[in-house]
């Protein structure tokens, strides 16, 4: 992989470490429509989506809003080695995370956001009877996701591209599906859970994982950051219920989420 390192150094120095990755939003007709209508009135109120489109409070956001929140920049392909970065297991825990998903050999996991791999190889082997849902939407991403399986010798991953809308997973056929810090910069996080909940079997699971905004201590820019009362709001309106908060991470939440039976 080639290396990034005046753009590793940058986004170190702008405290960012999102795992997920995105192009240029793909937006049907109707959503650009209906957000023109809201970018011809920026002062008003968030329609019956919960989505607003204004000024932006932050400049690392986009100026669009959703449920009081500013939706925050992204990081694209040309940051793949960040992801990979030596000391990521450390900083974040990642070994705690991946034990704290319980899964079961049979599992099949979405890893939404997997930009190079980064967990969804290290899931591979403890799905090895189900399998790994690769998600990302950028091609450059799925051709690393490509050439990081047949490194890995990992045939139980399987790279999907998804739209800023939808990952692209099969209805009722997902026991867990797994956001790191990556949530926060969906374009459409109203139909991305929406089509999430679609996507998980009855009992399935969520793991939400973001920087904790409560945490002053995170180093962290503030919109790169969540805090559990507004990613709850949020899921919660795509009708996930909230399970838990797995406090054992190092910076981040660890928020379980559950589609009922």
């Amino acid at each position: 992989m080639t290396p990034y390192p005046l753009f590793q150094a940058a986004v170190l120095s702008a405290l960012l470490l999102p795992t997920a990755c995105t192009q240029t939003p793909m937006e049907s007709a109707a959503a650009v429509s209906a957000e023109r209508r809201l970018q011809d009135n920026p002062l008003a109120a968030p329609d019956t989506s919960g989505y607003r489109v204004g000024a932006p409070q932050d400049p690392n956001g986009i100026g669009k809003y959703y449920q009081g929140r500013q939706i925050a920049h992204v990081m694209g392909h040309e940051g793949a080695d960040w992801l990979e970065r030596n000391d990521r297991q450390e900083e974040e825990g990642t070994d705690i995370l991946l034990r704290e998903l319980q899964l079961k050999p049979t599992d099949v996991v979405a890893d939404i956001g997997a930009g190079t791999g980064y967990f969804s190889f290290r899931i591979s082997p403890l799905v090895r009877k189900g399998k790994v849902l690769a998600v990302d939407i950028q091609p450059e991403m799925i051709e690393y996701l490509r050439d990081n399986k047949a490194r890995n010798k990992a045939p139980n991953v399987q790279p999907v591209l998804g739209t800023v809308q939808n990952p692209n997973l099969p209805a009722a056929g997902v026991d867990l599906v797994l956001i790191v810090d990556a949530y926060h910069e969906f374009d459409h996080p109203r139909e991305m859970m929406q089509s999430i909940y679609k996507s998980l079997r009855p009992g399935g699971r969520l793991a939400l994982v973001e920087y904790r905004a409560e945490d002053p201590n995170v180093p962290i820019k503030r919109i790169h950051k969540m805090s559990e009362a507004q990613a709850r709001k949020e899921v919660e309106a795509a009708g996930l219920e909230f399970v838990e908060n797995r406090q054992t991470l190092p910076q981040q939440h660890l928020l379980i989420f559950r589609r009922a039976k």
